[in-house]
């Protein structure tokens, strides 16, 4: 290892190592035999400086490729490229090689082996990826990609993502405002894309599955001139699939292309781009209580049955983003960068969905089975353009003082957005027999209750200093954040404008034993203003803010081929918006969560990879509300329990089997609002692939045993997650 990482640091120099290891020489000479028979005395060596050589070979970076499950390296939680054991908060890294080889098919999937989420809050929703992360929303306040925001303004113009595209995926648990501003208190999802590369990459890949599902994909990468200082990567995917129940359609178009330009080994430029565009019929669909948490004289609803409108739901969507990350090495103390996007999207979307009632057809008799298979039906739609510009500037400085080093962190950041939106939840459509289902297209949709623009601006500066002393990490931050919003209707022509600011603070200190073990305890804050309007006063709801309090420790062992983690934590949310189920908001007092999370991953044996992960969740319940009936009681369908373990091993011979579990906990549905328990449940995922010289063939089974389940259930009404999902890949590399 280390002769190959000395031919990497002479490349270039006009000296090479010998063959045999012992002579440094001009390249193509070889030294004289008389040398090296008669090597020179001591009296005969002059004295040099002590000069110390130190390289790395494909060494890991925060944000580039990681073999294997294992990273090392994240940039997420402190804006800096920093060892995951240095840093004093929760954060779990998936990496691309994982979300291959579990069969991750959407950015949700890709989560469900991490602690402390729920991948299915709503069921087999085919329009976001919606996740909880303890305990709370974390879809609705936006993800990130590659460190800047994906804002949403709380409506359907959802910025999505796409895992072929992905390189890495950072769950960053606990707030987070210091470094980002408006964000939610349960954590936040940053997703890194795939970068252009110096090495030729050449890949397509081919993929049949259930559900009609066909999809073809590329990725190519490489230098375009001899020196490398021009990158590209271009990355695309054509899909054309089914959803589970409706045979509708769940069809996507993705390219990215990106370049890179580094003129010198300090400064580089990077330009992302990419489109989406998605025409989805709406998988997300409900069932009365009645038939399926609680019994029907009639039998249990079937998941694959769809009581919408085939002729009328849709949920298309387009969505493009122009971007950069540019970065400057002044010297070998400062360090600039500024990251920047801008993008558009559009949606269309409007479903049939059902009232969680039944339509009477025999009133002299309640109880006859009749009365409970006719399904009340509404019509809802959203139409939505929306813009978005981030632009986040960072200088940074690395100092040592003493024996203390410092690596200090200032920024100002900006995002604004604008959304055009036009909403209604009412209208007229006939019931449908939820057990043998007759669609008659009849939907007359009512007059929107939301049509306005909504513009949305944040300006934040922030400081962040990051001390190690010895083997102490302290990391400290705090930010001023000043946003404004401003809602102007189009249906009483009023125009609304709030101004909010706030400070928000952090704290966090490592210990980092030579054994590999690094216990840890923080203090963060979050702050979330918001545009969303109460429907009843028309006036806007109150900025959320949250604060958590965290211990945890880490243990990487010595021969670095795990990572294990645990962590405790006491997190409170103010503010919190939730939703009635006519989609309308409304606000409560606070919410208070408490938990623990176990995270592994290793190699108990040299092909055999492991991830496992424990969630613990005791507490997660109103404590303040203006409905008394809501103290003590769950807002989030959040379960005691939640466990997932994967297991893969490779063969000698190229063949890999996995197999995965994952359980979830018994709960109380959205807002305790169920009229039972959930049952728990478990649902098992499994790999078969081979992986010859240039080809890897793969079948991914999700749901193997193509388990009915209940995801969650609220206000009379429950929805079945995910089934089975099967899908063949064939992909060809050179």
């Amino acid at each position: 290892a280390w002769k190959k990482a000395l031919g990497v640091l002479l490349r270039g120099s006009g000296y090479a190592l010998g063959q045999d290891g012992q002579w440094l020489c001009a390249a193509g000479r070889r030294p004289s035999p008389r040398l090296r028979r008669h090597p020179p005395s001591a009296q005969e060596i002059p004295r040099l400086p002590t000069v110390t050589v130190s390289g790395a070979v494909d060494a890991e970076t925060a944000t580039g490729p990681v073999p294997g499950y294992v990273a090392r390296r994240s940039a997420t939680a402190t804006k800096t490229d920093t060892p995951l054991e240095e840093t004093p908060q929760s954060i779990s890294v998936v990496t691309s090689d994982f979300i291959n080889a579990s069969g991750a098919l959407r950015l949700k999937d890709a989560l469900a082996y991490t602690p402390g989420i729920n991948v299915s809050p709503w069921g087999a929703d085919s329009r976001f990826d919606w996740t909880i992360i303890r305990g709370f929303d974390a879809q609705t306040p936006g993800y990130y990609l590659d460190g800047l925001p994906l804002r949403n303004n709380n409506g359907w113009a959802v910025w999505q993502t796409e895992n072929y595209g992905t390189e890495r995926i950072e769950v960053l648990r606990g707030p987070s405002s210091v470094l980002y501003g408006q964000t939610g208190p349960g954590g936040m999802v940053n997703v890194v894309s795939k970068r252009p590369t110096g090495e030729p990459l050449r890949e397509l890949q081919v993929q049949v599955g259930n559900h009609g599902r066909r999809q073809v994909g590329g990725d190519f990468a490489g230098a375009l001139d001899a020196q490398g200082t021009l990158q590209y990567r271009v990355t695309g995917m054509v899909r054309d699939a089914e959803l589970q129940a409706s045979g509708l359609p769940n069809d996507r178009v993705y390219l990215a292309p990106s370049l890179t330009w580094k003129p010198s080994t300090d400064t580089s430029l990077t330009v992302l781009a990419h489109y989406l565009r998605i025409r989805d019929g709406s998988s997300y669909g409900s069932f009365p209580e009645v038939g399926t948490l609680l019994p029907n004289p009639n039998g249990k609803f079937s998941p694959g049955t769809y009581v919408g409108e085939p002729g009328f739901d849709h949920f298309n969507q387009d969505q493009w983003m122009l971007g950069y990350l540019f970065e400057h090495r002044l010297n070998d103390t400062w360090t600039l960068r500024q990251n920047a996007r801008y993008g558009a999207i559009k949606v269309d979307y409007q479903q049939v969905y059902n009232q969680s009632d039944f339509a009477t057809v025999n009133p002299a008799d309640p109880l006859d089975p009749a009365n409970f298979r006719r399904l009340n039906r509404f019509p809802f739609g959203s139409k939505e353009r929306a813009r978005l510009l981030t632009i986040d500037n960072q200088a940074q400085a690395k100092l040592r003082l003493g024996d203390w080093q410092h690596t200090f962190l200032a920024g100002l950041d900006y995002q604004g957005s604008r959304n055009d939106q036009r909403t209604y939840n009412a209208g007229t459509v006939s019931g449908i027999d939820g057990y043998a289902p007759v669609y008659t297209n009849d939907v007359v949709p009512g007059d929107p209750w939301f049509d306005a623009r909504t513009r949305l601006t944040q300006t934040g500066i922030y400081l962040q200093d990051q001390i190690k002393w010895n083997d102490w990490v302290a990391t400290v931050g705090g930010r001023y954040d000043s946003a404004s919003a401003t809602v102007s209707s189009h249906i009483d022509g009023s125009r609304t404008r709030i101004n909010d600011h706030k400070f928000t603070s952090r704290a966090g200190l490592v210990y980092l034993h030579p054994s590999g073990w690094a216990p840890y305890v923080s203090y963060s804050e979050s702050f979330s203003p918001t545009v969303t309007m109460d429907p009843e006063t028309n006036t806007p709801l109150k900025p959320e803010t949250g604060r958590q309090y965290e211990a945890g420790v880490r243990y990487v062992p010595t021969d670095g081929k795990g990572r294990y983690s645990a962590a405790i934590f006491d997190l409170r949310r103010r503010n919190y918006i939730t939703y009635t189920p006519e989609f309308l908001p409304r606000q409560t007092g606070e919410i208070a969560v408490r938990g623990l999370e176990l995270e592994a991953a290793f190699q108990p044996l040299k092909n055999l990879n492991v991830i496992a992960a424990y969630t613990y969740t005791p507490k997660a319940i109103v404590t303040a509300s203006s409905t008394p009936s809501e103290v003590g009681k769950q807002m989030q369908a959040v379960s005691r329990n939640q466990l997932s373990v994967w297991a893969d091993y490779r063969f000698a011979t190229g063949l890999r089997v996995g197999i995965g579990a994952r359980y979830m906990g018994s709960n109380r549905g959205y807002q305790e609002s169920a009229a039972a328990p959930l049952p728990s449940y478990t649902v098992v995922d499994a790999l078969v692939a081979y992986d010859l010289q240039r080809w890897s063939l793969a079948l991914n089974l999700r749901n193997l045993g193509n388990k009915a389940y209940l995801s969650n259930c609220s206000a009379g009404s429950c929805r079945y997650g995910e089934l089975r999902q099967a899908v063949a890949t064939a992909t060809y590399r050179w």
